[in-house]
């Protein structure tokens, strides 16, 4: 098992990352060096938390959607973060779109998010932590 404390520093780095890509056009001259410094983090994302983070992603799929498949942890990364005094916030819509047993006709999406360390379940307005990492990675 990874570091969880270390799983979430890196998890914000990326965020970070994509926030301040995010906050820039095209046509900037740093766009190109940041979605490649987004592309890196990546990579060493998948490369030390791929394991790990897809048998995460099974236990909450059998559990909430087990008719949605699961997909690569990077598709858990919300393109949008909403920084907070707490952490990190999402819209309802970020995520992977899940189909919940429980509400079919409810359009429901599962997240990745650091600080601390957690896979929401958003359905509409409703939000439920749905694994955390442990006390260590509250906050960084």
């Amino acid at each position: 098992m990874p570091s969880l404390t270390q799983l979430n520093q890196d998890l914000a780095e990326l965020v970070a990352k994509r926030i301040e890509l995010s906050q820039i056009s095209y046509d900037d001259t740093r766009y190109d060096n940041i979605e490649e410094a987004v592309h890196r983090l990546e990579d060493t994302f998948l490369a030390k938390y791929d394991d790990f983070l897809e048998d995460v992603f099974l236990d909450i799929h059998d559990e909430y959607c087990p008719e949605t498949e699961v997909l690569s942890p990077l598709a858990y990364i919300a393109r949008k973060y909403v920084k907070t005094h707490k952490g990190f916030d999402v819209a309802e819509n970020q995520g992977v779109w899940v189909e919940i047993e429980e509400a079919p006709e409810k359009e429901a999406h599962l997240v990745l998010l650091p600080n601390p360390l957690r896979v929401e379940l958003n359905i509409g307005n409703y939000k439920k932590i749905v694994w955390q990492a442990e006390a260590d990675t509250t906050k960084l």
